[in-house]
């Protein structure tokens, strides 16, 4: 088709006209404050991008032959034959891929029972956690022989990662020289015995679910690898063999596009690291990309919402060119999950596969102005982080200096503020919460293999982002007194609905009791009612016009009988006289709500 005769009839737009109708419609506003997006690792994303701007990009379009990936499970787990029954139900739903995280495997019966009727040439096993993972692929390589099972056809990959480890439990598994051994000793029986094996994992996802920024998920990772790189072929194994057998696991967060240019950044990185050890294979560099939902941005409260999270995090995995997805059930931030969770975690994937038909284009995003141009982004910013830590003696140097670990908590704070003063929302959670949802009784204790960290290295702590305000709502669920707000709505309908609706969103998410109001026709009438309702809070409800007029006919009725009295907005010119007369809040959007609902849980809450 000639797209310059069916495009003909419609003129080139410059971009300097579009720029023109832009600060037309912003009437006069700072277009970079309005519409530039800053994000946490300091670049800007423009608001639109077009051809031009990939002009000096250095575009690396993917190696894949398919889209093709694994849809694996992970199961969480401590009991061998309760495993062993949830990954038969899921390769019968379509899983093709196994992730065990928390069997441990003593002897060969173990691994007899854990693979019980589990077809390993057809469905990947992955070995997540071990006390030693050497001992555990001897074990499995005999299982192998014993089978009589082509060696050549079992697929799948050990979570032999001793470094980040080392920020779980707070020390080294050994020395560095015996995790050097050990690792090279690895690489050469999973070479000989089952070499389609993969055996380095780095969890990237670590970092993710400790409240890091993508950048810096990414640059840690490619530092992690790079300390094994060096580490391995200095001990006699090729720089092709490590990169063949190296996996990057990443968590995908709820970031649409930014979660797809980080997988892509990956692979542009790791390829630039690969070539300064001039690998004999280009296999080297097909460093293969597995994704987990990301526990960081998970909710107790309204847990459905994170089946809608876990979908896009894993159409984000799929279209970047993941080589395995894993989705999590949405139950599991609050409790064991059950076979309905587990089935819709299948589900998700199988639909965007066999429904949506995510794997039949290879990297579908190449080529789109924007998503390249946030690649071109990623890739720099933690290329930039990447140096750093080198400069410092690499990653392993950097973690037990706490430097690593000093810039994750850094940028966790900034996180958890936004989400304090709710810039970022979590829904269900710090905005639009159900207000008649109760989830105490259906938290219970899941299945954990980790032992408490030692302080040989400092550990990152796993941080879901809602934690803070989940924490307020139980506490009010296991009360004996649910704090009562009563809205007195008033004036313009508006303004008076528009902000009796903030005062529910922002009480409601500490699970108050909210009674809401029609409206009333005098302050009085408001007044009245609210000292019938026996609330604990009254929120003023109106226009900043009619605050006045509402402070100084109502207050003085409420005031002896009620200790809190709330103006919802903020009428700066009123604010010290509403204050003199007795109003002891303003809520509005600067609030920042949980450091507002942590005061009144220790006023209120008993």
């Amino acid at each position: 088709m000639n797209n310059d005769k069916l495009f003909s009839e419609f003129p080139p737009v410059s971009t300097e006209k579009w720029e023109e109708v832009i600060m037309a419609d912003l009437k006069g506003a700072d277009y970079t404050k309005r519409l530039v997006w800053k994000t946490l690792d300091g670049f800007d994303v423009q608001p639109y991008y077009r051809a031009e701007d990939l002009k000096g990009l250095n575009l690396h379009p993917s190696t894949k032959e398919t889209n093709n990936w694994d849809i694996r499970q992970d199961i969480f787990e401590c009991d061998i034959k309760t495993a062993n029954a949830i990954a038969l139900a899921g390769i019968k739903r379509g899983v093709n891929s196994i992730g065990f995280d928390a069997v441990n495997v003593e002897t060969d019966k173990d691994l007899e029972i854990l693979l019980a009727g589990i077809d390993i040439t057809k469905v990947k096993i992955n070995f997540l956690m071990a006390k030693c993972f050497f001992e555990l692929t001897k074990k499995f390589v005999a299982f192998v022989k014993a089978k009589s099972i082509d060696k050549n056809l079992v697929l799948g990959s050990l979570n032999f990662d001793p470094y980040v480890n080392a920020l779980y439990t707070g020390k080294l598994c050994c020395t560095e020289k015996v995790i050097a051994e050990k690792g090279a000793e690895l690489m050469n029986l999973v070479k000989e015995s089952i070499p389609n094996f993969d055996v380095i994992t780095i969890n990237g996802n670590l970092f993710n679910n400790a409240g890091a920024s993508l950048v810096q998920e990414l640059a840690y990772t490619l530092s992690a690898a790079n300390d094994y790189l060096f580490t391995l072929t200095d001990n006699g194994i090729p720089a092709h063999s490590v990169g063949y057998r190296t996996v990057f696991s990443f968590a995908t967060g709820s970031n649409y596009f930014m979660e797809i240019a980080k997988i892509r950044a990956s692979r542009i990185l790791w390829k630039k690291i690969m070539q300064e050890y001039n690998p004999k294979c280009e296999s080297a560099y097909d460093v293969f990309v597995a994704t987990q939902s990301s526990f960081y941005n998970k909710s107790i409260y309204d847990p459905y919402v994170n089946m809608l999270r876990t979908t896009t995090e894993s159409m984000s995995a799929a279209i970047a060119g993941a080589d395995s997805i894993s989705v999590y059930p949405f139950d599991s931030t609050y409790k064991e999950s059950d076979e309905f969770s587990r089935r819709i975690a299948n589900n998700q994937q199988i639909i965007l596969k066999e429904e949506s038909y995510l794997d039949k284009v290879v990297d579908p995003s190449a080529g789109s102005y924007f998503i390249e141009n946030l690649t071109n982004s990623i890739a720099s910013h933690a290329w930039d982080i990447f140096k750093a830590i080198e400069a410092k003696g690499g990653f392993l140097a950097a973690i037990k200096s706490g430097y690593i670990q000093d810039e994750i908590e850094k940028t966790a704070a900034i996180r958890q503020k936004e989400v304090a003063t709710r810039k970022t929302a979590i829904l269900g959670t710090n905005q639009y919460p159900n207000l008649n949802e109760k989830m105490a009784d259906s938290v219970s204790s899941t299945c954990n293999s980790y032992e408490n960290p030692s302080n040989e290295i400092r550990p990152l702590t796993w941080n879901r982002a809602s934690e803070a305000f989940e924490d307020l709502r139980m506490a009010v669920e296991k009360s004996s007194h649910t704090p009562k707000v009563f809205l007195l709505t008033y004036g313009n309908l508006a303004m008076r609905k528009a902000r009796a609706s903030f005062a529910t969103g922002l009480f409601g998410v500490a699970g108050y009791e909210i009674i809401d109001n029609i409206g009333f026709d005098t302050p009085e009438m408001g007044a009245e009612a609210a000292l019938k309702s026996n609330c604990d809070i009254v929120v003023f409800c109106s226009s900043d016009d009619e605050y006045a007029e509402l402070v100084e006919k109502a207050l003085p009725m409420l005031k002896t009988k009620v200790k809190h009295v709330v103006v919802a907005g903020y009428p700066e010119a009123q604010i010290e006289n509403f204050t003199a007369q007795g109003v002891t809040d303003f809520i509005h959007v600067k609030t920042n709500v949980l450091d507002s609902l942590t005061k009144y849980n220790s006023l209120l809450v008993k």
